[in-house]
């Protein structure tokens, strides 16, 4: 009994069979794998694994036999395979001969990774053209693509190459970023064809080709200045100013540039001149009144050339008016009269500033701003004072470093008059009393003062008279009378039933009398 496999285990499986025969819950299905017979060929002593040495349910423990055989003492340490629940179904029975499977799950698969989608390359460049050809190099310009992708663009690439091959060489170590560039150190009449391509971090663009090949040779151009346009009228500068013009011209091959004052060459000692391909530069460091004239330009190429003219017109400050004198002083009036200054400062004279000082406040105050004649006439003078006058002459700089000051004064004498006063004829203004405003008929309550109102005229004053159903209303509290300009008011207090009736208002004076009435009702209380 010693070499054979424990009886229970039999016992076991086939109720785990017949369980698994019976509809019955998932979990409670009993595994194939505990039948098998290699479990129950276990060599003795050998333990079972992880999974079949875990207690089984309480539900699922299997009948005991009727008549259990006498299990020998080694059978005793093999412990009888337990039926597992459903989710041990899955595990692989390990073949013979193999070590037993391990207990931990496997790990999970490592999610595969998303490739990212690869970037277009940027859009071919746009409008490629010939800007300039010359006799070993021409310039090309174009436009920036379309598209340049997420990334933007790391440059240009421009390849050339000889017509009548196909080995096309970059004429550019490395990408740059403008929309121009020369291509130098080619051979007179040699026919280049030419291509620009758009890089960036993913690739090159389709390239940007001119269709017909470029013909290097020198293209003549005849002279040509272009004279900016403030040139073109007098250029005005102050003495002592610096003059720097640039003037542009235009010619191939580069034409020659001369400069001439009258006919004669400039004096190199005052006049710089500086000659590029493209322009002239005229320059003077200080100017001086004997720099104004008309200069000469000219661009010749081969026999044809251009001229142009700089006119140039230094200027200073004028000097001051001459024979400055006051001709007449009349009334509040002073008439002045002087010539134009010797030295207008190589400018026409634009005005003069005629100025005035008293004796007593000896101050300058600005009479004519800009006067344009040579004379003029000083009013609204104030008598009693004594004035002195001085001119100031302009022109485009501003006013004369000094003034014609006139040799005499003006005295503005005081004339004697008489006052006879006006003669006016005394008007009557006595009249007698009229009223303007008469009185008027009103109803009051019982207990509620009330007012009556009238206005009268009259020259002297005319006394007012108040009377009651033709009854004087002498000092009585119940009355207060009052006149104020013209206006007649009499106030009655608080009024009773025996208040009611016809009052009069009279107005007496030396020249008349007159009078206006009204009537007065007082109503009990509401």
């Amino acid at each position: 009994m010693t070499g054979k496999p424990a009886p229970p285990a039999k016992k076991p499986a086939a109720a785990a069979a017949k369980k698994k025969a019976t509809p019955a819950p998932k979990e409670e299905a009993a595994p194939k794998a505990e039948a098998t017979p290699k479990e129950e060929a276990a060599p003795k002593g050998e333990a079972a694994p992880k999974e079949e040495a875990a207690p089984a349910p309480a539900t699922e423990e299997p009948p005991a036999p009727e008549n259990p055989p006498e299990q020998s003492p080694a059978s005793t340490d093999e412990p009888a395979p337990i039926p597992k629940e459903a989710g041990a179904e899955a595990t692989p029975v390990p073949a013979e001969g193999s070590p037993a499977p391990s207990a931990e799950p496997p790990a999970p698969a490592p999610e595969p990774k998303l490739e990212k989608p690869k970037e277009e390359p940027p859009s071919c460049p746009l409008s490629l053209a010939v800007e300039e050809v010359s006799e070993n190099s021409f310039t090309l310009t174009w436009k920036a693509p379309e598209q340049t992708g997420r990334a933007g663009l790391d440059g240009y690439v421009v390849e050339i190459c000889k017509d009548g091959s196909s080995d096309w060489k970059a004429v550019n170590q490395e990408p740059f970023l403008s929309t121009r560039y020369t291509i130098p150190n080619l051979s007179s009449g040699d026919k280049i064809h030419v291509r620009v391509m758009a890089v960036s971090a993913s690739g090159a663009s389709v390239p940007a080709t001119l269709e017909q090949p470029v013909l290097i040779r020198e293209i003549l151009q005849l002279p040509k200045i272009r004279m900016p346009r403030h040139l073109r009228e007098t250029y005005i500068r102050r003495v002592g100013d610096a003059v720097n013009i640039m003037i542009p011209f235009q010619g191939k091959p580069q034409p020659e540039v001369s400069w001439t004052k009258g006919g004669q060459p400039l004096d190199t000692n005052r006049i710089n001149i500086r000659n590029t391909a493209r322009d002239t530069i005229f320059y003077i460091r200080q100017a001086q009144r004997s720099d104004s004239g008309k200069y000469e330009l000219t661009v010749q190429i081969n026999g044809a050339e251009d001229k142009a003219t700089l006119d140039i017109q230094v200027v200073e400050p004028p000097g001051p008016p001459q024979n400055l004198k006051l001709v007449d002083v009349w009334g509040f009036n002073v008439a002045l009269e002087w010539t134009p200054p010797a030295d207008n400062g190589n400018s026409e004279i634009k005005g003069y500033r005629v100025q005035k000082s008293d004796k007593k406040s000896g101050k300058w105050f600005t009479v004519l701003e800009r006067c344009t004649r040579t004379s003029c006439t000083i009013s609204d003078l104030i008598i009693g004072n004594t004035y002195s006058f001085r001119v100031f002459s302009e022109n485009i700089c501003g006013l004369s470093d000094s003034a014609a000051v006139a040799s005499g004064v003006a005295c503005i004498e005081k004339t004697k008059t008489t006052y006879q006063p006006e003669k006016i004829p005394q008007r009557d203004m006595m009249e007698p009393p009229k009223f303007t405003q008469p009185l008027t008929d009103r109803t009051t309550t019982r207990g509620y003062s009330t007012h009556l109102f009238c206005s009268v005229r009259g020259f002297p004053q005319p006394k007012i008279i108040w009377l009651k159903n033709q009854m004087e209303i002498r000092e009585d509290p119940k009355y207060i009378a009052l006149i104020d300009q013209g206006v007649c008011s009499l106030e009655i207090r608080k009024p009773g039933p025996f208040d009611g009736g016809v009052y009069t208002c009279k107005a007496v004076n030396p020249l008349g009398e007159a009078s206006v009435d009204c009537r007065l009702d007082v109503k009990g209380e509401i």
